[in-house]
C-alpha cells in the first residue's frame, strides 16, 4: 500500500457549527492559525457495532490562537450535553491518575489545614477518583459531574455527586443552598469548557474569602514545544498557559498565586488561585514560571506556528512504519482508546488495515470500535493471548505504566511503539 492510498479525508456536513468569530476569553481576533487538522468525528463518540452501517458526523478541527490574549482554540462543535451526556472516560482505570489524585489529596489536607469543618467542591469530579480520598478523612466533599453515568460511579461509592454543568448559574444555586467552598477543584475541565468566562465567574461566587482554587490543565507550552498535536480534539475547547489563565481569572476577581508543575498529560501545570484581597503570597515559583513561558514565546505569533510542520511528520513517519509492518508482516496491535489517539489516528488516516485492533482496561470501551477509523476495542487479554510483534501505545503519557503492564510480552520480543512526539520504540 502507497502513502497516497493510506490517508483518507473527511467531509464536514454542510450543516455543522461554524468556528466562533472571535476569542471565547476576551472576544479578540483569532488571527494565528497553529494547526488545521482537518474534519473529524467526536474523539468521545465511540461506536457499538450497529452503528457501523452508518455515517458518522464529522466537525472542522482547526486550534487557532487569539491575537490579543493568546489562547488557543477551537471552534464549538457540538453543545456540553452532546459531548458530556454519556461519557466514556473514568478517570479509575488509570493507576498513574489515582497515584496522582492520593498525592494531591496527601499535599493539599495539610497544606490548607482542612478539617471535618472544610468544605471541598471538585467540579468535574467524574468517578470520584479524588474525592474519596477526602471522604476518607472526614472531610465533607461535593462532586460535581455533568456526565450522569459517571456520576452515578462515584454515588455508588459514597460520594455526594450532582449531575450538573458548573457556571455561574449552578454556584449561585449552590450558594443560595449555604454551599461555600475552602477548597474547589479543578482538575482537566477548564479546557473542556466552551463558556470559559461562565466557568470561572462561578469559581469566583463558590470560593470563600480566604479559600483556593486549585487548577490543573495541560501546559500549551509542552504541547507546541513536543509537537502534540493530537491532544487537540473537539472536546478539548481550550489549549491553556498561565498568560492566558491568569488574564482570565483576574477579569473576575480572581488572582493565581503559585503554580506547581505536573508531569501529567504530557507536562501539566497546577495554579492555586484565591480572591483578589485573600491572604495568599506570590511565590518565586511562580514568576519563575512566568518568565519560562516568556523566554518559549507564549506571547509571540511565531511560537504557534511549526504545529503544523511537526503534526505532518509524526503523521508521515507512522504511516511508513506500519506500512513497513504490513508488508514485512509484523502483526501489529494498539494499547488504549484515549481521546488523543483518535485524533492521531484519524489525522494519519489509519484504520483496520494497518492497526487491525486496539485494546483497553476501559470495560465500557471494550466491544466498541474508535470514532472514524472504526477500529475494534478489546480488552487487554487479547494482546497476551495473540502476542502481537509490536504494539503500538496511544497514550504516550502512559507509556511506562503501559510498558509495566505488558511487561511479560516484551521479555517474549514484542516492541512497543510511540508515535508522539516522534515516532520511538519503548525500551
Amino acid at each position: 500500500m502507497s502513502l497516497a492510498q493510506a490517508i483518507h479525508f473527511h467531509a464536514a456536513p454542510e450543516d455543522s457549527p461554524s468556528e466562533e468569530a472571535g476569542c471565547r476569553a476576551c472576544g479578540g481576533n483569532l488571527s494565528i492559525s497553529a494547526c488545521d487538522l482537518g474534519a473529524m468525528p467526536l474523539a468521545n463518540a465511540y461506536l457499538d457495532a450497529d452503528m457501523l452501517e452508518h455515517m458518522e458526523p464529522t466537525y472542522p478541527l482547526h486550534a487557532k490562537v487569539c491575537g490579543d490574549c493568546f489562547l488557543m482554540q477551537v471552534g464549538t462543535s457540538q453543545t456540553p450535553d452532546e459531548i458530556f451526556g454519556d461519557y466514556a472516560y473514568f478517570s479509575s482505570y488509570s493507576e498513574g491518575w489515582l497515584k496522582h489524585a492520593e498525592g494531591y489529596c496527601g499535599m493539599i489536607v495539610p497544606r490548607l489545614g482542612l478539617t471535618a469543618e472544610s468544605q471541598v467542591v471538585e467540579v468535574a469530579s467524574n468517578d470520584g477518583y479524588l474525592l474519596q480520598h477526602f471522604v476518607a478523612q472526614g472531610i465533607p466533599a461535593l462532586g460535581i459531574e455533568p456526565a450522569a453515568n459517571v456520576a452515578q460511579v462515584a454515588r455508588s461509592r459514597g460520594i455526594r455527586t450532582e449531575s450538573l454543568f458548573f457556571g455561574q448559574a449552578t454556584a449561585n444555586d449552590l450558594h443560595r443552598r449555604g454551599m461555600a467552598a475552602d477548597l474547589i477543584v479543578a482538575n482537566n475541565v477548564l479546557a473542556h469548557v466552551p463558556d470559559i468566562n461562565d466557568f470561572v465567574a462561578g469559581l469566583a461566587i463558590l470560593l470563600k474569602a480566604q479559600g483556593v482554587v486549585t487548577v490543573e490543565f495541560p501546559h500549551v507550552l509542552h504541547l507546541l514545544a513536543e509537537g502534540q498535536f493530537d491532544t487537540i480534539y473537539h472536546e478539548h475547547f481550550s489549549y491553556l498557559s498561565l498568560y492566558s489563565v491568569e488574564r482570565l481569572f483576574r477579569a473576575h476577581g480572581l488572582r493565581v498565586f503559585d503554580v506547581d508543575s505536573l508531569t501529567t498529560h504530557g507536562g501539566s501545570l497546577r495554579l492555586y488561585a484565591c480572591r483578589e484581597t485573600a491572604a495568599f503570597q506570590e511565590t518565586q515559583a511562580l514568576q519563575a514560571k512566568r518568565q519560562q513561558e516568556r523566554d518559549g514565546g507564549i506571547a509571540r505569533p511565531e511560537a504557534y506556528r511549526n504545529l503544523q510542520a511537526k503534526a505532518l511528520q509524526v503523521k508521515l513517519d507512522l504511516l511508513e512504519f506500519l506500512i513497513d509492518c504490513h508488508e514485512s508482516g509484523r502483526r501489529v496491535a494498539g494499547y488504549g482508546a484515549p481521546a488523543k489517539g483518535n485524533t492521531l489516528l484519524n489525522y494519519c488516516g489509519i484504520g483496520p488495515e494497518l492497526l487491525p485492533y486496539t485494546v483497553d482496561r476501559n470495560p465500557h470501551k471494550q466491544g466498541r470500535f474508535l470514532p472514524g477509523s472504526r477500529i475494534s476495542i478489546a480488552s487487554p487479554d487479547r494482546l497476551f493471548a495473540e502476542r502481537p510483534e509490536v504494539v503500538l501505545i496511544l497514550p504516550w503519557n502512559l507509556r511506562e505504566e503501559i510498558a509495566g503492564q505488558l511487561k511479560t510480552l516484551t521479555q517474549t520480543g514484542t516492541l512497543l511503539a510511540t508515535a508522539v512526539p516522534r515516532l520511538e520504540i519503548v525500551e
